[in-house]
């Protein structure tokens, strides 16, 4: 078969396609104060009301806790991002292209919708509702300006539902650990320093793709939460984590407590080392560790081994037992309780408080 010929790549036919594909994206920007948005947008009469929301757009969808942070971040003059709205040709008025989220929840707050709940900052405003607020402040919220990017008349239908979907599907979104990096910092970058430790990234293997999005300051975050705090705490997954970080600073830290930490890490991963031959792997040649698998060897060790620390364990065929399968299966990653068993598993195995013959094991 002939080897196909590369085309050659030809810089006319792109700027063509640039300059003829190429959107107008004329817009200005404007910013209006609350009180002026919300005499401009009126849901209840959309036939006098000078903003619109098409039909594309999604529902009323944000839950009570977002609306809060949103409004919390007015409130706290946090810039967010600005609406987006085209000009409509026959009419003049506005039409939404993103934004109708924040704009209807501002709407919702100013008719006494919702209430602020779940806030983190301005804690003395949970469960207050715009109502509630004294003239001073709500005359304050409404002065707050709201940027708007407002795109020409030149736009049709197409040009704004496209714009609306390389707004909504352009990047991908921050997960947990992404916020908390960016929101945390302090301990969080002694979490960092741990992710570099030799040992960790020896036993721990992950993916390229993982590691850039914080996967190895995960695993270790969960470790020391639940080494802290135990298993036994009614919050659960990333609200656990979130206060034991904000725990960590609110105290004055110094060299001693991070040595005390680091040094209950190694002791660790000493004795993973020592006695896991694929550390945390799930098969000697993974290039990849499962997050439960992790919690459970981790913390599951460190609790053995503060009940006793010089201990060599008599078994370990556990690692190769239905019941262990069981209890680190992926879909238990966020269930308190399974959380418990499978730290509780490893504990009783590497003390033999479960004894070998008490396991089932798949036939050879």
């Amino acid at each position: 078969m002939a080897k196909k010929v590369k085309k050659p790549f030809d810089f006319d036919e792109a700027e063509s396609q640039i300059k003829v594909l190429q959107i107008p994206y004329e817009y200005d920007t404007k910013e209006y104060p609350i009180e002026v948005l919300l005499f401009k947008f009126q849901p209840n009469d959309p036939e006098n009301s000078n903003i619109i929301i098409p039909g594309y757009q999604r529902a009323f969808i944000w839950p009570d806790k977002m609306k809060a942070r949103f409004i919390e971040s007015l409130l706290l003059g946090v810039p967010i991002q600005p609406l987006f709205a085209a000009i409509l040709d026959e009419d003049g008025r506005l039409e939404i292209i993103d934004g109708s989220q924040r704009l209807r929840t501002i709407d919702a707050f100013m008719n006494d919708d919702f209430k602020l709940t779940g806030l983190k900052k301005l804690t003395a405003l949970n469960n207050v509702k715009f109502s509630d607020f004294s003239i001073a402040r709500k005359n304050k919220f409404n002065l707050i300006n709201v940027r708007v990017n407002v795109i020409t008349d030149k736009a049709d239908i197409a040009i704004k539902q496209d714009i609306f979907d390389r707004i909504n599907t352009s990047g991908v979104q921050a997960n947990k650990s992404e916020v908390r990096k960016g929101a945390f910092g302090g301990f969080y970058e002694f979490i960092t320093e741990c992710s570099k430790n030799e040992k960790f990234v020896q036993l721990c293997p992950i993916t390229d793709d993982a590691k850039k999005r914080g996967e190895a300051e995960e695993l270790i975050l969960r470790f020391f939460t639940y080494s802290e705090y135990g298993v036994d705490r009614k919050d659960r997954g990333s609200k656990l984590l979130d206060l034991y970080l904000i725990e960590k600073n609110k105290k004055s830290r110094t060299a001693e407590d991070n040595e005390i930490l680091t040094d209950r890490f190694n002791i660790m991963l000493n004795f993973v080392e020592k006695n896991f031959p694929s550390g945390f792997r799930k098969t000697p040649n993974a290039k990849s560790t499962p997050r439960v698998r992790f919690e459970a060897i981790s913390v599951g060790s460190h609790f053995a081994l503060t009940q006793k620390p010089d201990l060599v364990p008599i078994y370990m065929d556990w690692l190769d037992s239905k019941e262990f399968e069981v209890v680190t299966t992926s879909d238990s990653a966020g269930n308190p309780g399974k959380l418990k068993a499978r730290v509780n598993f490893v504990m009783n195995c590497l003390l033999n408080h479960t004894k070998h013959d008490d396991l089932t094991y798949a036939e050879s």
